[in-house]
């Protein structure tokens, strides 16, 4: 997709890198995440339109602080320092940054604003800070064009060379204008164009898709999820009938999910599709294993193991198509060989196997979820499955915590759509990014009947996000959530006790496992 002007965020090993490159999109903008590490060469190579320094957990001024090439500011290529990425700029362009009499955390007033970063705004400003450190002094060259309390130069720009900076958070909701200063910096300070949308990225996608295939065939792997559905309707929309969907049931599916994707692809949409029922032999494989990233990697391989077999029946296939998405590549692996460490495996991510004879065709990975749904929109696909919750491509099985047994699924599966089904029908799921219950590896004495019981506990994972990467749980109404744990109690034999997960993420992540 290089046909679209792009802005480059260099991550600091920032909380907010994937906010910037999400807020760049919003802008109708492509945007790339780079390592710290990338030097001035590098990117004069990518050409990008802009640069963005991201925010970082350091101070400049510290031993093994993350710098940056100094010759990224004399590229000709315009730059915004973002926090960190601001004062690392004045720092090395020559100015003072030192500790601010007093942290700056939360919303801030901010005064003074102008230039062309606050071009179209007014001059007093709310911004959403987090700094202990701040620029005292702006580098030659340079003014200083908004102050707050703790901050001297809370931004900063040189037009002439195109270097801006701000000390606080524009990506966040928590700046009601920073949106509208972002798009100052895109639109008119890199002059990129506003052509990152459904219908450019589709066509993109489209002509990427029939070039890397030529006159092959290819095969989908279909998993009951949104990103594969999407990724399914993307590449027959590139190559036709060329296309076969091949839908593993490996039961690990949520209640009535097989009967769905059946009759959404091979009925409605019309396609080629293969549906293989593998419940057992993706059970075989995981009795005994407890361990995450085993039975991550264990379901990602017979998953593709699956793939191998199907489409050798099918005669010569080369390509293999999937729903990876960009932040399935960002927490699988350190893949810009930034500062991101490895969070967990996905299966179409890692795992896969040595032994892959097809090639792989991932015309959503380097989309995030929402620009997803939003091209599954534009595709035609159902509201059922472009709106439906994420779900994880080794399903139950990382829901369940320990062994994955056919009794655990069973049980889960009941409690799961239990807790769907009362969401949705209270119109509580708008808004939420995921809700569904967990299988917990511990057993808790209850009573029922005036009889003591010893069984499972359920946990309810209920939380908001844009995109996954960050999330907060969320508190439904009392009487919903009462209306959920009695029926789980009273209807899955199995359960005596209902949790509710309150952890956001980070630091824990939105799946258990």
């Amino acid at each position: 997709m290089s046909d679209f002007d792009t802005v480059l965020v260099v991550d600091f090993g920032a909380q907010y890198a994937q906010l910037i490159a999400r807020r760049v999109r919003e802008c109708r903008v492509r945007s790339e995440i780079v390592p710290a590490s990338i030097s001035a060469e590098e990117i004069r190579k990518r050409a990008p339109k802009g640069i963005i320094l991201s925010g970082g957990p350091r101070s400049v001024y510290e031993p093994g602080a993350y710098q940056a090439d100094p010759g990224i500011f004399g590229l000709g290529i315009p730059v915004l320092g973002i926090c960190y990425g601001h004062q690392l700029m004045a720092k090395t362009l020559g100015g003072d940054v030192a500790r601010a009499e007093a942290g700056e955390f939360g919303r801030t007033a901010v005064s003074g604003g102008c230039g062309l970063l606050f071009e179209g705004l007014a001059a007093e400003q709310t911004a959403w800070m987090s700094h202990n450190d701040a620029v005292v002094a702006p580098p030659e060259g340079f003014r200083a064009t908004a102050a707050s309390p703790a901050s001297p130069v809370a931004a900063m720009e040189d037009p002439e060379r195109g270097l801006f900076g701000v000390q606080f958070h524009p990506e966040v909701a928590h700046t009601p204008n920073g949106l509208e200063l972002m798009k100052n910096f895109l639109y008119r300070a890199c002059d990129c164009l506003p052509a990152w949308t459904p219908t450019g990225v589709i066509e993109s996608a489209i002509e990427a898709t029939r070039a890397k295939v030529g006159d092959h065939r290819v095969v989908c792997g279909l998993s009951g999820g949104v990103d594969s559905a999407v990724a399914a309707a993307l590449v027959h929309r590139a190559v036709g009938d060329r296309l076969t969907c091949i839908f593993v049931d490996h039961g690990l599916l949520r209640a009535g999910e097989a009967e769905q994707v059946v009759d959404t692809f091979g009925g409605h949409l019309s396609m080629n599709l293969v549906h293989v029922k593998a419940a057992d032999r993706f059970l075989e494989r995981l009795a005994g294993v407890e361990d995450p990233e085993r039975k991550r990697k264990i379901i990602g391989n017979e998953f593709i193991a699956v793939f191998e077999e199907e489409a050798r029946k099918l005669g010569p296939v080369e390509f293999l198509a999937q729903g990876t998405l960009y932040p399935d590549v960002i927490e699988s692996t350190n893949v810009h060989g930034g500062n991101t460490a490895v969070i967990k495996s996905h299966h179409n991510v890692g795992g896969l196997p040595e032994s892959l004879h097809l090639t792989l065709v991932e015309p959503l990975r380097e989309l995030f979820k929402d620009e997803v749904r939003a091209i599954g929109r534009h595709l035609g696909l159902d509201g059922k499955i472009v709106d439906r919750q994420p779900f994880p491509g080794p399903g139950l099985a990382v829901r369940i915590v320990g062994e994955v047994t056919k009794e655990r699924l069973d049980i889960l599966r009941r409690a799961d759509h239990i807790v769907t089904s009362e969401i949705e029908k209270a119109g509580a799921h708008r808004g939420l990014w995921q809700y569904f219950a967990a299988l917990l590896p511990v057993k808790s004495v209850g009573v029922m009947g005036d009889a003591r019981t010893y069984e499972s506990c359920c946990a309810l994972r209920i939380v908001e996000s844009q995109d996954g990467m960050t999330a907060d749980w969320a508190y439904l109404d009392r009487e919903l959530l009462a209306r959920i744990s009695n029926r789980i109690i009273n209807e899955v034999r199995g359960f005596n006790r209902v949790v509710l997960d309150v952890s956001s993420k980070p630091p824990a992540t939105i799946e258990w496992e």
